[in-house]
């Protein structure tokens, strides 16, 4: 009887070839013919026998290459590691004393029958059946497409990719709906530098890379959306710092008509769905999850991210706690002038102007930060929509009315036509998968990851461009002395 998987277009030569069966699918072929295909693992001899290890992104599976088939024994011998290759043959049970359970397909191999190698490899640069901490992060990240074939790093991405699944599930079932907003957009200021694009059509004008989508979701939210989220790309052009990304991912939520309890709780039922779905070996320290002012944190613990674990040494417990009241603005001694303790489209918990100007240092906010074993790991607040209370933020922040109104003109020009009240939260999908993967660098949990100081050694970027694109941009450059 002919496998049911079996194709019946011709792919090379007009030879008549199965459809591929991934490793861990095989158990279920005792006895049947399959085709499998992946990288070569390792490769073992014990007399006349060749056992190849073959991996694909299921797992590995054993096969047997054995010198009653002259042809294929010989191919077989000039297999080399990280060789890609597809293999026909049938699916077997293994002798009782060569039974592995330590791996998925450990009590089973497959009797090769047909051999075709796709590519072959050069011997890799390091190893990569070791966790790879080992590895200088410099080599790690220039070969990164290979770094990302061991274990744990394949793990990492696959874990990461059900989180983001369930907190698209989960925020879908609450209502929400997922928007993704653009990427080219204007420059503001909200904290950290701009990443600054320049336009050829536009000569001399400047788009710049979001540092979050604060803006686009505050206008969905005068649009009527209500409930918005989107996993969210934010660049931000930060100096060198060891754990920090120029660009890193947020699950960015914003919603109307909400207190901040309720953006609180709906964090907190989120994040307790998804550690108790993706990772039950955890123990939450504390439900519902803390809330403590700003000032209290800092009286107690002597830090606004304290890490409420009862046993620190204990890489299984979460402490997730909220931290609320911050203050609305900071002295920055270095300036010489106010600047917003997180951003400045954050609601004062006061709408009195005359109070804000006055003593800026008195002024608490609506905002709250997320943290999780003295990580932050979010952030978010409820949001401005008085524009004279707006106006008068920024005025503190030392900017001028006039040039207010022109830089932020979509702001005054929308909110003239019914704005609701609205606020929101971005927890940040690295570092949480960094401490719940006990992993003690973000980099660890990103696929393609910059150095701290925001290189990408595997595409050698930034990197040069030509004369002739500068000057299509209207720029011109001048080197350092």
């Amino acid at each position: 009887m002919q496998n049911p998987r079996t194709r019946t277009k011709p792919r090379y030569g007009g030879i008549y070839i199965m459809k591929r069966i991934l490793n861990i699918e095989t158990v279920k072929y005792s006895g049947k013919e399959i085709e499998v295909a992946g990288w070569v693992n390792s490769i073992r001899s014990h007399g006349n026998i060749l056992f190849v290890d073959l991996r694909d992104r299921s797992g590995l599976l054993q096969i047997i290459f054995t010198p009653k088939e002259e042809s294929l024994y010989k191919l077989a011998q000039k297999l080399r590691p990280e060789w890609v290759i597809r293999v026909k043959g049938k699916i077997g049970r293994r002798p009782s004393g060569m039974v592995n359970p330590k791996v998925a397909t450990g009590g089973i191999e497959l009797q090769s029958t047909d051999l075709e190698i796709f590519s072959q490899a050069k011997t890799l640069p390091f190893p990569i059946d070791t966790p790879g901490y080992e590895i200088s992060e410099e080599k790690r990240l220039k070969y990164r497409y290979l770094d990302l074939r061991r274990e744990r790093m394949s793990k990492n991405l696959k874990v990461r990719h059900k989180v983001m699944q369930l907190m698209r599930d989960f925020l879908t079932e609450e209502g929400f709906v997922e928007i993704e907003t653009p990427i080219l957009t204007k420059s503001t200021p909200e904290g950290a530098r701009d990443f600054l694009v320049p336009s050829r059509l536009q000569p001399g004008k400047f788009y710049a890379l979001p540092q979050s989508p604060q803006q686009y979701k505050q206008m969905l939210q005068v649009a009527g959306i209500e409930k918005y989220f989107q996993i969210a790309r934010a660049l931000r052009d930060e100096d060198p710092r060891a754990d920090r990304q120029a660009e890193h991912t947020q699950l960015d939520i914003e919603m109307s008509f909400v207190s901040q309890e309720e953006i609180l709780d709906l964090t907190e039922r989120l994040y307790l769905n998804v550690v108790r779905k993706l990772f039950p070996q955890k123990r939450i320290t504390k439900i519902p999850f803390p809330r403590i002012t700003y000032k209290k944190a800092m009286e107690k613990y002597g830090t606004d991210k304290p890490d409420l674990r009862r046993n620190k040494k204990d890489s299984d417990e979460l402490a997730f706690v909220f931290i609320t009241d911050f203050p609305m603005f900071e002295w920055k001694k270095g300036d010489k002038k106010w600047g917003a303790m997180h951003h400045p489209f954050t609601l004062p918990q006061t709408d009195d102007i005359k109070k804000i100007k006055a003593d800026p240092g008195k002024i608490l906010a609506f905002q709250y930060d997320f943290v999780l074993n003295g990580y932050e790991i979010g952030g978010g607040s409820l949001r401005t929509t008085n524009l004279d209370v707006f106006t008068a933020v920024f005025e503190v922040l030392g900017h001028k009315k006039q040039e207010l109104k022109k830089q932020f003109r979509h702001y005054f020009e929308a909110f003239s036509y019914g704005v609701p009240p609205h606020g929101g939260i971005a927890p940040g999908i690295d570092r949480f998968l960094a401490v719940a993967l006990k992993e003690a660098n973000i980099r660890e949990v990103i696929a393609f990851p910059k150095t701290g100081d925001n290189r990408d050694l595997m595409l050698d970027v930034p990197s040069d461009i030509t004369d002739e694109q500068l000057k299509e941009l209207h720029i011109k450059t001048t080197k350092k002395k």
